[in-house]
């Protein structure tokens, strides 16, 4: 595929609906080889990554739905929001009605809203997770480059045809998490990406997100 760094980020979506095909371990290897070259503070690479494959996934995707279905969370290693405010709860809910506009839920429909929501855990039905983690003695700034790697992936997947969600929601179960993937407590579990090939058929990729004008975000300081 050969597209612009321009075209990619704008025709790169969240996908939540994959088909059941894996991604050849090449491809994979691919989308990683690019990924690492992410730029991170003292040349650190801060990050380290679990992927998932076949049974692998399997046994992890059973792992965290069934931990999510009881209504109960760990503490997660980095803290979440303390609230969505002014612009930023304006574009959450934007986005969040979309998603349910685009599957046929109702605003008020808070049982199908909660089966949804536990999509997350199922991974969408994609073939693959990576989960993103780094060392904690990194704190903030470890964070930060995996941000970076985050991104790197995504773009680097949608060269190769592969569709991507970046997921917080999983690293509110770091504990299914250290002990599925045997990880150590000094690991920091940032997020995971879920990838395989898109369900194109299904409604739910079907919409679009929009981003702020630059107006709304840059401020100039000229003198």
């Amino acid at each position: 595929m050969n597209q612009s760094f321009d075209d990619l980020l704008a025709s790169r979506y969240s996908c939540r609906a994959y088909r059941d095909e894996q991604v050849p371990t090449a491809t994979i290897e691919s989308i990683l080889t690019t990924a690492q070259r992410t730029a991170s503070w003292c040349n650190s690479q801060s990050w380290k990554v679990a992927v998932t494959t076949g049974a692998g996934t399997e046994r992890l995707r059973a792992a965290m739905y069934e931990a999510a279905s009881t209504g109960h969370t760990d503490r997660a290693d980095i803290d979440f929001p303390r609230e969505y405010r002014n612009e930023h709860r304006d574009r959450r809910r934007a986005s969040g009605f979309q998603l349910y506009d685009a599957v046929g839920i109702a605003r008020d429909d808070h049982a199908r809203r909660q089966s949804q929501m536990l999509e997350n855990f199922r991974f969408f039905g994609a073939p693959h997770v990576a989960i993103i983690h780094s060392d904690e003695a990194l704190g903030a700034y470890g964070a930060v480059d995996c941000g970076g790697y985050v991104a790197n992936f995504l773009t680097a997947a949608a060269t190769e045809g592969v569709a991507t969600i970046a997921q917080a929601a999983l690293a509110l179960y770091p504990g299914v998490l250290r002990r599925e993937l045997g990880l150590s407590e000094d690991r920091t579990i940032v997020c995971g990406i879920s990838f395989g090939y898109p369900d194109h058929e299904h409604p739910i990729n079907g919409y679009r997100t929009d981003r702020a004008p630059l107006t709304e975000v840059v401020d100039w300081v000229t003198s």
